[in-house]
């Protein structure tokens, strides 16, 4: 019972925090708070008890836990961490659902909940698909693909992508059917796409423009865009990345709330473990 009412507690408390600071600051939570009972029990409090006598149940349940919430800290900050598809943003190459592992070094090793890198590996490079922290509101974490790197000039103009002045090459792969939230049933115009050394299925909507200019947003840096009728034509700052969704028309990006600082990185998503609601996705690489 009282492992049962230990778990409910703490389920309680990561509730509550999640919705106030970032996961990986309550791991470390956690790990000072078990680490330092089980340092004060061998410092202070073992040396006064009793002979024979057990030790207090906080102090067990923190050297329970402090080599397990360790372990779970140093994985998700430094190899993978796992994530789950919140939007139909990168729709066909992710649906809504689908649980992803994200590999974190090779971007480089960064401290965790600062975010800073020390020790450089990679680059994110164009077409690669890569989870970060929304410049906006950098709690929340958001996953596209790599338009635009460093010095590169992105231009898209009548759902063509156009990278540094070289028109890229699509062809047609079929149409995706999908219901989105509040029953609108689409159907969206499919087409191979080549960024880089990735090849992967664009998706644009025949009815909706080639973007929304009512939901372009003040964004830092915005003197490197300019907008119009037919569509946009960005150069991406240095340090500072220019990312789209695969579902072209309906995705919230670079385009309307600006460039995602290195600072901002998270990691390069690669494989789908689980979806629920389509099981033959079950170990996909994400191209």
């Amino acid at each position: 019972m009282e492992y049962i009412f230990f778990g409910l507690v703490a389920f309680g408390l990561w509730a509550v925090f999640q919705s106030l600071i970032s996961f990986a600051m309550f791991m470390l939570l956690l790990i000072v708070l078990t680490g330092g009972l089980w340092l004060f029990d061998i410092v202070l409090l073992r040396k006064k008890r009793a002979i024979g006598s057990p030790e207090p149940v906080a102090i067990e349940y923190a050297k329970s836990f402090f080599p397990v919430i360790l372990a779970v800290f140093l994985v998700r900050s430094f190899l993978v961490e796992p994530f789950k598809i919140p939007s139909g943003s990168m729709m066909p190459s992710l649906l809504i659902g689908d649980f992803i592992l994200v590999n974190k070094y090779t971007y480089g090793l960064r401290v965790p909940v600062l975010n800073t890198t020390f020790l450089e590996v990679n680059h994110p490079k164009t077409g690669e698909v890569m989870v970060f922290h929304y410049p906006k509101n950098p709690s929340l974490d958001y996953i596209k693909r790599v338009v635009g790197t460093p010095g590169d000039r992105v231009d898209y103009h009548n759902k063509q992508l156009t990278i540094n002045g070289k028109l890229l090459n699509l062809s047609p792969a079929g149409n995706y059917e999908y219901v989105k939230p509040g029953l609108n049933y689409l159907v969206g115009d499919l087409q191979k796409e080549q960024l880089g050394e990735h090849e992967h299925i664009a998706m644009t909507l025949p009815q909706q423009p080639t973007y929304k200019p009512e939901q372009v947003e003040p964004f830092p840096l915005n003197e490197n865009c300019r907008y119009d009728e037919e569509g946009f034509s960005c150069t991406v700052p240095a340090g500072h990345y220019f990312m789209m969704g695969d579902n072209r028309d309906d995705s919230n990006d670079s385009r309307y709330w600006g460039f995602v600082p290195e600072s901002n990185i998270v990691g390069r998503a690669f494989f789908v473990w689980m979806s629920f609601d389509h099981l033959n996705r079950i170990g996909t690489v994400i191209k």
